[in-house]
């Protein structure tokens, strides 16, 4: 990457902090898509996106200002915070990317046990469907049968209802790969915005009073 000169390395701090901004808001957009279907949102994972997602659209727009001021200290912990957040989100995404069907499947199990009848009947409304997952323990299946007892979906009354978990799954799956390929793939960039950070901060504005660059 050949951009020695002050004005180069501005321009290319903004226009990464502008790219950052429009990651985060796909990292929020994305997770609060993966939240849609009721239990989604108890895999913490996706909640923990969003936050990445919230705190790099925030540090963004800090190195944003101070990229256009060249201000000293706004830069100091634009690029600390931002090797802070490389760390958390490499560590998420690559969560996301590793859970697999059955620990998504232990998850939602363990979400639908603490959950309300009322609950559970207005998932079952939303999703049109019944139960969670027609598992072969002794327990979940007594579970499951009083689940489809107690179903209000209109899917019931012509016996073509899928069970819920196999519903959230796919969902949550396709969220899940989405929301880790997209956060570890800008994850690396942000090693570059701090590289860019530090070597933008120790150049001297040409503009500027040159009694006033320390």
């Amino acid at each position: 990457m050949v951009c020695g000169g002050f004005t180069c390395s501005k321009n290319a701090l903004c226009a990464l902090n502008v790219v950052y901004m429009l990651v985060g808001l796909l990292l929020i957009g994305v997770a609060a898509w993966g939240k849609g279907f009721g239990l989604v949102s108890s895999i913490h994972i996706i909640g923990g996106v969003i936050a990445v997602g919230v705190f790099l659209l925030l540090i963004a727009i800090v190195g944003l200002i101070g990229a256009m001021h060249h201000h000293q200290v706004m830069l100091f912990f634009y690029m600390v915070i931002l090797f802070i957040v490389f760390l958390f989100q490499f560590g998420v995404s690559c969560s996301c990317l590793a859970m697999n069907r059955g620990q998504q499947e232990t998850l939602l199990n363990s979400a639908w046990g603490m959950l309300e009848n009322k609950t559970k009947t207005d998932l079952e409304s939303q999703l049109n469907c019944c139960g969670l997952l027609n598992g072969t323990a002794t327990a979940t299946r007594v579970q499951f049968e009083q689940d489809v007892q107690n179903c209000p979906a209109s899917c019931k009354q012509n016996n073509s209802c899928y069970t819920c978990g196999l519903k959230m799954l796919d969902h949550a799956t396709e969220a899940l790969k989405i929301l880790g390929g997209v956060g570890l793939f800008f994850s690396f960039t942000e090693i570059l915005g701090v590289w860019l950070a530090v070597r933008y901060r120790n150049q001297k504005d040409p503009r500027a009073n040159p009694s006033a660059f320390l």
